[in-house]
């Protein structure tokens, strides 16, 4: 069977849970619904791959928000987990939209306010601790 006939199906087995109908009003409504269904399988398989505009990908990145190319969600981080429900990684989002590789998919001011946080903490320096005391030397006999 057809799955666009099987979903039509469906959808009239629903529908007349709901409410009384006639034989002829259902067996119109599932050809209708499989024809519309058939149409939409269709459009959606034919539709072209969408010209990326490399500028729009640099720009999606703003001061308080980035914008996800993919569903045109905005995010103060585009983080690995939302690109998944892509099927991306964020290597493969930066790629496909040309972005350099090690740009961040981070809003602006919160990648400001990260390094000014890392910078304050200092952890490149090594840490100086108390002076200890000294542990005495072993005399050789």
């Amino acid at each position: 069977m057809d799955d666009y006939l099987a979903a039509a199906i469906q959808i009239v087995t629903a529908q007349a849970k709901v409410r009384v109908m006639s034989e002829d009003e259902m067996s119109s409504m599932v050809k209708k619904l499989s024809a519309s269904i058939r149409a939409i399988g269709e459009s959606a398989d034919a539709v072209e791959e969408v010209q990326i505009d490399y500028a729009a990908a640099k720009n999606s990145i703003k001061e308080k928000s980035v914008v996800c190319l993919v569903c045109g969600s905005t995010f103060k981080i585009l983080s690995s987990r939302h690109l998944a429900s892509h099927g991306l990684t964020p290597e493969e989002y930066r790629e496909k939209f040309g972005l350099k590789p090690k740009t961040a998919l981070v809003a602006k001011s919160l990648q400001r306010m990260r390094k000014k946080k890392m910078q304050d903490m200092r952890l490149w320096e090594k840490r100086v601790h108390k002076k200890a005391v000294p542990k005495p030397k072993k005399k050789e006999a």
